[in-house]
């Protein structure tokens, strides 16, 4: 396993990171210790969690992913990196939400207790919140930060003139800087090449991305007429969640686009999830790419990506066929 400092700090993390989306709903905690076993195993360093997962979730289900990703980690917990996102509606009252002050000095305690830990090593916000001043949001992650209940903060989902912005204040107020970004990319989402990642380069903030293989699109399992009744794309399963993703890639367009990368995979003799994840690590703004999976079995080509050879004629190409994918009106 390849490793990268986390932009322009000391920590160096795995180029591969577990994500725990699926664990307490899609995953039984069997399955998601099994999915953890093989990530480690492989090398990776990295966990990945939130307190609104598992996506999907039922009331009852919200923060089990952490709960699961804090019971398997008893007794191992120095081995690893272990970051959290806040700030996703996590109950009914106004407050359950949002990146005021009172919201997360609670939801960093909550997460904390759901993973039986003193401290997380990466408190992210998971997305933006525009009706909090970012002044607040930045001085409430500075006190998380100066309490040791984390060591670095970031965010997640954020536009590029936000996260300038807010960097802009932390610099002002001397708080403690965002050191990491999480952005959704893949090849068949590339909006942030155009802008966040330019920013994140010169700021020195380093990027975890997810959804590297567009909620199981670019396996090429899928089919334009299908309708999933399992898996991300499935509104049986995962309600509104399912709806989302859809929403994002169930187009002919993306489609059409699949069949021309698995064909460029088959005559490279890579598998396209492989292909997929080593394109990206690429790029050399991605400091880490967080993998998701329901079952164990699934990491098998995406856990390789990161030591994958790829000529970079095929790579060239890559960005030839899913250039159209770096506009924000692609495929609509």
């Amino acid at each position: 396993m390849q490793f990268k400092q986390l932009g322009r700090t000391g920590l160096s993390v795995s180029r591969l990171c577990v994500g725990t989306g699926t664990f307490g709903h899609q995953t039984r905690e069997d399955e998601a210790f099994k999915i953890l076993d093989t990530a480690a195993d492989a090398g990776v360093n990295f966990i990945d969690t939130a307190d609104i997962y598992p996506g999907g979730a039922l009331p009852h289900e919200l923060g089990s992913s952490e709960e699961i990703t804090g019971r398997w980690l008893k007794d191992k917990r120095s081995r690893f990196i272990l970051g959290t996102k806040g700030g996703g509606p996590i109950g009914p009252s106004p407050w359950d939400r949002g990146t005021s002050r009172k919201h997360l000095l609670d939801a960093i305690d909550a997460s904390l207790r759901r993973l039986n830990t003193d401290y997380v090593d990466l408190y992210q916000i998971h997305m933006d919140d525009s009706t909090t001043p970012l002044d607040e949001t930045a001085e409430a992650l500075d006190l998380i930060v100066r309490s040791g209940r984390a060591r670095y903060i970031g965010v997640s989902n954020f536009l590029a003139y936000r996260l300038a912005r807010a960097i802009g204040r932390q610099d002002v107020l001397r708080l403690t800087r965002f050191v990491s970004a999480q952005p959704r990319y893949n090849l068949l989402f590339r909006e942030i090449e155009r802008e966040l990642l330019p920013l994140a380069q010169e700021e020195g903030v380093g990027v975890i991305s997810f959804n590297p293989l567009a909620g199981g699109l670019l396996t090429g399992r899928y089919r334009r007429d299908d309708d999933p009744t399992q898996g991300r794309f499935s509104q049986t399963e995962m309600g509104q969640f399912g709806a989302m993703y859809k929403d994002r890639y169930w187009r002919d367009r993306e489609f059409a686009t699949v069949e021309q990368l698995l064909s460029m995979a088959s005559e490279a003799g890579i598998p396209l999830p492989t292909l997929s994840v080593a394109w990206i690590l690429k790029n050399p703004a991605i400091t880490s790419v967080i993998l998701g999976a329901s079952r164990s079995e699934q990491l098998r080509d995406t856990l390789v990506g990161a030591d994958q050879e790829v000529q970079p004629a095929v790579l060239s190409k890559l960005d030839e066929v899913t250039s159209e994918y770096r506009r924000g009106d692609a495929g609509r």
